[in-house]
């Protein structure tokens, strides 16, 4: 890609979104997803990406397409690391601490609570959540066994 061998101090949404492969609707839509994409903006109203916005949008995208979170969960665990001071990376993903928002994976190393039983109809709304997290848990745990298996 031409953008490794020049490097310039802002980038265009076209070369940001032909470096990332991502269409530019969709960097359009991320940025008012998620409060930390925000690339200034020239004159002429056109969107100006510095290579922290580009790194930001690969992380996003790793979150979103291949560790396969929503984008709340995306949301919550990028607030997480931001606020615990840990770097933007896939490394943090597997060391840094979890969010407990049902739609976030947590890490495999994590024990988790048992799971309640299927919440019944008078079940607390925190017995719901646990459950919750604890599918997401699970989930995630099955993913990372497949993976080993895979390679």
């Amino acid at each position: 890609m031409p953008r490794e061998a020049i490097k310039k101090l802002y980038y265009s949404i076209g070369e940001v979104s032909e470096a990332t492969d991502l269409k530019q609707y969709v960097l359009r839509y991320w940025e008012s997803e998620f409060p930390q994409l925000s690339p200034a903006k020239n004159r002429a109203g056109n969107r100006t990406y510095r290579e922290k916005d580009i790194e930001l949008v690969n992380f996003i995208k790793t979150l979103l397409y291949e560790k396969k979170y929503t984008i709340e969960g995306a949301r919550q665990k990028l607030k997480e690391l931001q606020e615990s001071g840990l770097p933007l990376s896939i490394a943090s993903l597997e060391d840094g601490a979890t969010v407990t928002a049902p739609a976030t994976p947590a890490p495999a190393a994590e024990k988790t609570e048992p799971a309640p039983a299927k919440p019944s109809s008078d079940s607390t709304p925190n017995d719901s959540e646990r459950y919750k997290h604890f599918l997401g848990s699970l989930r995630t745990e099955l993913q990372q066994l497949l993976e080993l298996i895979d390679s």
